[in-house]
Formats: C-alpha cells, structure tokens, sequence
C-alpha cells in the first residue's frame, strides 16, 4: 500500500520551507513560518507548580514566553542540556511558545508532493500534533504541526501568560 500523499493538483510542486531538528536520534521538522525565531538556551525560570512538561519561562524581549520539553510531548525521556540544545519560538495566532530541542539542524526545502500523511497509529492524540512525513537522501523527516501542538489546553493555557 502507497502512502497518501498530502497535495492536489495545483498544489503539488508548492515548495515549503522546513526547519529541521533533532530530538533523540530523530528528525524532525516545523514549517518555518510558525517559528519567529531560533535561540541559544539563555537562563529559563523555574515556575513553581508547573506540569512537568514545562521547563519555565524566559523574557523574551519583554515578553513573558513558557518553554516546554518538546519531547515530553512526543513521550521521550528528558535530555542532558548541552550546547547544541535550542528554545525554537513558534507563533500561531496569538499563542507564543517556547519549545526545547536537541539542537537544531538546517532548513530544507520540500514540495509537497515529496509529504506523506502521517500513519495512523492508534488513537493516541499525538499523532494529531504529525502533520506528515517526508524521506530526505536516505533520512525520515517527521513534520510537525505546530497548529495543533498549540491548541492542545494544556499548551494553550500556557500561552497566555503575561
């Protein structure tokens, strides 16, 4: 069986820009235009009470941002910060999260003939937060949506802090 593709007729040499990056020995991806921008991990406050997913909050400008363990969201075991690891800003609406990765890699670019639809593994609801899968030379991209990732409640009330 083919993997579904995600595309339409007019649509399927559409080029999209990806930022790449690693959690655990895995790629994955998130459409640049969600991502305001990409920081070296700077001093993150504890907040007392907090879920476990959240690492704390940064000032961001003058900004109050929340940054998440972006594997806490995937299931992975938390990482040794090194050097290498990131605080991607990602922006959706009005929603501004921070998200701790590994480290992050390079930006590519891929139409979207070249994206499969993420395979249904059960019903868990993190699929949802898969928009597709792309093979790149001989590695599997995972693509994020970043959409959905924000509009889960436990991120979206972490959003909205001032």
């Amino acid at each position: 069986m083919k993997p579904e593709k995600i595309e339409d007729a007019n649509s399927a040499n559409e080029q999209i820009q990806w930022v790449t990056f690693n959690l655990e020995n895995e790629i994955y991806g998130i459409n640049v235009m969600d991502i305001q921008e990409v920081l070296r991990l700077s001093e993150i406050a504890d907040v007392p009470g907090a879920p476990d997913f959240v690492m704390g909050i940064i000032n961001l400008r003058g900004k109050v941002v929340t940054v998440i363990d972006t594997r806490k969201c995937f299931n992975l075991d938390s990482a040794t910060i090194t050097d290498n690891s990131r605080i991607m800003i990602v922006e959706s609406a009005d929603n501004v999260l921070g998200l701790l990765v590994d480290s992050v890699a390079e930006v590519i670019y891929l139409n979207r003939s070249q994206i499969d639809r993420a395979p249904k593994v059960g019903a868990d609801e993190n699929t949802m937060l898969i928009e597709g899968v792309a093979k790149l030379d001989d590695n599997i991209i995972i693509l994020c949506n970043i959409e959905n990732l924000l509009a889960k409640d436990e991120y979206k009330e972490l959003t909205n802090l001032e």
